[in-house]
């Protein structure tokens, strides 16, 4: 929302914003870009001559802003109505969809074709450090966008990415997520399968040869597939992938690439990208040199702090498969150190019971291990919530220190006498989690 705020305000739009809470990065960026935000969601906030309302997916009938819309008879919209109305519509969509990597996928993809000088377009959940917004509404012949298979608005219930007007998709991975609007997972493929079917037949479908939930959705498939992974059954096969500090490399098109980034499901990430801009011709020196010079992603594995030896790293991470993928990683990356994994159930998935069995387990790789209360809790049953403190037990009892804590300031006080120089300390939230990584670092 906040990246096509600023993509409107670019136009020559005027833009307005509401929200319960704005915190950086995106706070930063969108003052930087002379938008106003306003907390809380008044009525009268929302300007007598506005010409569009664009309503966000969490919006809910009985919000006094919402029913001010309605009453006035505004003109109002979902955001992928916006973007299917305003900026996809004639244009090559690259659609990066998956329960895990998408924003990573997206942006190695942005800055491959920006790299190549196709000068894209581009709307990523996430402040890619090459591109330096999420968001370049630019007229261009090609849009790379973010997938969300989360539901579109209270008035639409289908996924997002069902308005994105695809040509090509990318599917990175499936799993059972987003507790609170899908049913299970069967649910879920359902919602992909939908956009499968309206992938033109001269467009194509890059599945995961990994995830048999990717292939299962695709045995109907109308458009071309092709299977990009490790498996031997793999058009697109990854070979030889290897580990060198920070960076890893890997084969594919029997040509040798490397990225800057952690872990075999970077290099997936990396291999989707690539095989999405051989698809459109991009020359493979172009995009080799896009994966060796990519920069990373705010809030992805993103160092925000080394002091008195200590590394203090910020990971979005907030689903069990997810923290386990990001802790091998740093544990190639960082081998021999001691890590810490601080963790904030937040999404609407880690708040509820759904991985009460699979948290313990997703923390395998670190050595020590702090959860918070899960965020807002009041807004689910307790039968229904996620025990932070059992699965801390369950972790304890494997032999490895394991604390609840219930808020950042409890966390900070607990962990400033365990952390040594030379640990590593990973933070998962999907949230500004009341500014830990600066009090983190502030305190130690």
């Amino acid at each position: 929302m906040g990246a096509v705020a600023a993509g409107m305000r670019e136009r020559g739009f005027v833009v307005t914003g509401q929200d319960d809470n704005v915190y950086p990065p995106m706070s930063t960026f969108l003052e930087e870009r002379g938008i106003e935000i306003t907390k809380g969601y008044e009525p009268g906030d929302i300007p007598p001559a506005t010409d569009l309302v664009v309503v966000g997916n969490a919006m809910t009938r009985g919000r006094t802003a919402v029913e001010a819309v309605l009453n006035r008879k505004l003109y109002y919209l979902s955001l992928p109505e916006t973007l299917k109305q305003f900026f996809l519509r004639g244009r090559h969509n690259l659609v990066v969809t998956g329960t895990h990597g998408k924003t990573t996928t997206t942006s190695l993809l942005a800055w491959i074709f920006e790299y190549a000088g196709l000068d894209p377009g581009w709307l990523i959940g996430g402040i890619p450090a090459n591109l330096g917004t999420g968001c370049c509404l630019r007229d261009s012949k090609y849009f790379i966008i973010e997938g969300d298979e989360y539901d579109t608005a209270f008035f639409d219930k289908r996924s997002k990415f069902i308005h994105y007007l695809p040509e090509l998709v990318i599917v990175n991975n499936i799993e059972f997520d987003h507790a609170d609007i899908f049913r299970d997972l069967d649910d879920v493929k359902t919602s992909f399968r939908r956009l499968l079917n309206i992938v033109p037949g001269e467009g194509m479908v890059l599945l995961n040869a990994d995830d048999p939930n990717c292939l299962d959705i695709a045995k109907a498939c109308p458009a071309p597939i092709v299977e990009v992974g490790f498996s031997e059954n793999a058009a697109n096969q990854i070979r030889n992938p290897g580990h060198h500090g920070a960076h890893t490399s890997f084969e594919l098109f029997s040509e040798r690439f490397e990225i800057p980034l952690l872990g075999d499901f970077n290099i997936r990430n990396a291999a989707m990208a690539a095989s999405a801009a051989h698809f459109y011709g991009v020359p493979m020196e172009k995009i080799r040199e896009a994966l060796r010079t990519f920069a990373g992603i705010k809030r992805r594995q993103e160092i925000r702090g080394v002091v008195r030896g200590i590394t203090v790293i910020d990971d979005f991470g907030h689903h069990p498969t997810a923290i386990r993928e990001t802790l091998a990683g740093l544990r190639q990356r960082y081998a021999g150190a001691r890590v810490w994994a601080i963790f904030e159930p937040r999404s609407n998935t880690t708040r509820r019971a759904v991985f009460q069995h699979a948290l313990p387990e997703a923390f395998a790789d670190a050595d020590g291990v702090i959860i918070a209360q899960i965020a807002r809790l009041e807004q689910i049953p307790e039968a229904e919530r996620l025990n932070p403190e059992r699965v801390v037990a369950d972790i304890a009892a494997t032999g490895k220190p394991a604390f609840y804590e219930p808020t950042a300031d409890a966390i900070v006080a607990r962990l400033r006498p365990l952390a040594e120089a030379g640990d590593i300390v990973v933070v998962f939230s999907n949230g500004g989690f009341d500014d830990i990584h600066a009090k983190l670092l502030e305190r130690l």
